[in-house]
């Protein structure tokens, strides 16, 4: 009866105590309070308050021996990561999100369609140990969210949706183990030059915003930047060419023409093809004649193989450029007025991520001119190979012989 009252006394002390402790604390306490006892000391700490006996006796030696009060647990201790314990499960976790993964390009944001017991059942049949906690808590980490599990504002989806994002997704597989480069393509949109407000928000003095226009009409002088970008999906760097003239194909082409010359040969030089990842509308659409007419042209001086695979109507966001790299510049200047090219170059230049992302710019000072026409003639001078699964949106383009 004695002996129940102790451990009922030790219970409360520790109910009382234990919310504050650290894992070092906690062994240290127990370790004190059992050794206050002439015996049984051990025994009853550990009923009173659930902490193993080990746990107690190395309290014990830490007393005995004076630990560093520095660490809470030996350096090494503690239990690994699951992504200590297993290597590959990032890198499935990444892949089976590919297939699910929403977000606005223009928000650092993404999130994923899928269910945390659903991914966690697709881990678990690749052979990994995991729950539904685990996975959630990667999630995080990866800078996700669950949120809707389906987009809104999209418009009517193509029923072939999801079987050409696989299909993407295999080519870009494909391109990758061959060691060929996968790039990504598009425009961003237009921004005006000149002292007008930036959408979000920079740390300045309080009380001392930055003073920007009270309007925002386009300065005649200075136009708009019309930013379009190359992202290369294996070594996550990018390119981006900025022109106060029109997005047009002609431009689209150049900007990924430059990439080769100036990032792409030098670290693709063996290889004979080229996988684009696109939009399938504006200057770089599937309808595009002047479009594929320049990356004849393209084919032609290079002497490429160039595979397009077009993202379906309505699914734009799902381009790796938008989330990649154009939400990461977005992000950086963020509430900065863009007053001249020369300020956009720099902003864009000094876009970095922690996973090493890296983008070299330049102005192109050409003038394109919009309402080029290709012509039914011309177009069949194209090299074009359609692929079997919706050649409309899969094809090749070949140099041509002669």
């Amino acid at each position: 009866m004695k002996n129940d009252l102790i451990i009922q006394k030790i219970k409360t002390k520790w109910n009382v105590i234990s919310p504050y402790l650290n894992e070092k604390a906690t062994r240290l306490w127990a370790a004190s309070e059992a050794l206050s006892f002439k015996k049984f000391g051990i025994t009853n700490v550990s009923k009173a308050t659930g902490i193993s006996r080990a746990t107690i006796y190395r309290g014990i030696e830490d007393i005995k021996k004076g630990s560093d009060t520095s660490r809470i647990r030996k350096e090494g201790g503690g239990r690994k990561t699951i992504i200590q314990n297993d290597s590959t499960i990032q890198k499935d976790l990444e892949n089976i999100l590919e297939m699910s993964t929403l977000g606005d390009p223009e928000s650092f944001a993404q999130w994923t369609s899928d269910s945390v017991g659903n991914i966690t059942n697709q881990l678990k049949i690749k052979g990994h140990k995991i729950s539904n906690r685990t996975v959630n808590r990667m999630l995080h980490e990866l800078d996700y969210s669950l949120q809707a599990n389906k987009k809104t504002n999209e418009g009517a989806d193509h029923p072939d949706r999801n079987a050409q994002f696989e299909y993407i997704d295999n080519k870009i597989k494909e391109f990758q183990k061959n060691k060929f480069p996968v790039i990504s393509v598009d425009a961003k949109k237009k921004e005006l030059i000149g002292d007008f407000k930036n959408n979000g928000k920079e740390w300045r003095k309080k009380n001392d915003p930055r003073k920007v226009n009270g309007h925002d009409f386009p300065d005649k002088d200075k136009g708009k930047a019309a930013p379009y970008g190359v992202y290369d999906i294996s070594e996550n760097k990018g390119r981006v060419s900025v022109s106060i003239s029109h997005d047009t194909s002609e431009f689209a082409v150049e900007t990924i023409k430059k990439w080769w010359n100036k990032m792409g040969k030098p670290l693709y030089s063996d290889a004979k093809e080229i996988l684009i990842t696109a939009d399938c509308g504006g200057s770089n659409g599937y309808r595009t004649r002047l479009w594929k007419w320049e990356l004849q042209k393209l084919a032609n001086e290079l002497n490429l193989i160039i595979n397009v695979c077009h993202f379906p109507p309505g699914t734009s966001k799902w381009n790796k450029i938008e989330h990649k790299m154009f939400s990461f510049i977005s992000i950086n200047w963020k509430g900065k007025p863009l007053k001249s090219l020369q300020v956009i170059i720099q902003l864009i230049g000094q876009t970095k991520t922690k996973k090493g992302l890296e983008i070299k710019t330049e102005i192109d000072e050409k003038e394109y001119k919009i309402g080029q026409e290709i012509s039914k003639k011309q177009i069949k001078l194209v090299n074009l190979e359609l692929c079997d699964f919706h050649g409309e949106w899969n094809y090749k383009i070949k140099p041509n012989k002669n």
